[in-house]
């Protein structure tokens, strides 16, 4: 019985990538064999409650993952998105989470994180889904994270949000129309106008 347990516990976590003690319930296996796997280094703790197969290979993306697992609500923006995209040279030491405006700051250690808030269409328009060792996160794509960078080139600097631009253009990940159209979402429109130009 244990080792048919052991075997599904493994399955569990190989499937979802990062593996939660509450990730158990809906099988009705009791969260005790998490440690006794951890103990047997059959898997490996990677964060508070988080745990992946020992043999597990970390993605350069692993704490985007592991930052979608603890806040499955946000989504990845700024320079964690760019990072993503392959649209920037930075390699942020925090994870850039986008969450409602309204919505309770989430308590996370670990990874390092930092979130912003947005509302509306803002929040909701431009969303990817994709997959990371296993673990769904959501992203905004090429274009929305582009308008974004400008939105808060106070917090991260124009120089950043001109560098995605350009890349953006460079390697075709959106169109004109695309930043023209959360461009208008974000109220950027004025600001990104001659960038836009130039870039043409």
């Amino acid at each position: 019985m244990e080792r048919e347990r052991i075997k599904q516990i493994l399955e569990i976590a190989r499937s979802l990538g990062v593996l939660r003690p509450r990730d158990l319930d809906a099988y009705g296996i009791s969260r005790v064999y998490l440690s006794r796997l951890h103990e047997r280094n059959m898997l490996r703790c990677v964060g508070r409650g988080l745990y992946v197969i020992t043999d597990l290979e970390a993605t350069e993306h692993h704490s985007l993952a592991e930052a979608c697992k603890r806040v499955p609500h946000g989504v990845l923006c700024l320079l964690s998105a760019l990072q993503y995209h392959g649209l920037t040279t930075q390699s942020p030491f925090e994870v850039w989470m986008a969450i409602d405006r309204k919505a309770r700051l989430p308590l996370v250690t670990r990874p390092a994180m930092r979130f912003v808030r947005f509302s509306g269409r803002a929040l909701t328009e431009g969303i990817e889904e994709k997959r990371i060792e296993g673990v769904a996160v959501k992203v905004y794509n090429p274009a929305k994270t582009t308008v974004d960078c400008f939105k808060y080139r106070n917090k991260i600097g124009l120089d950043v949000a001109l560098e995605a631009l350009r890349d953006c253009s460079r390697m075709h990940k959106c169109t004109m129309d695309e930043l023209s159209y959360y461009a208008q979402i974000c109220r950027v429109a004025k600001v990104m106008r001659p960038y836009l130009e130039a870039v043409v």
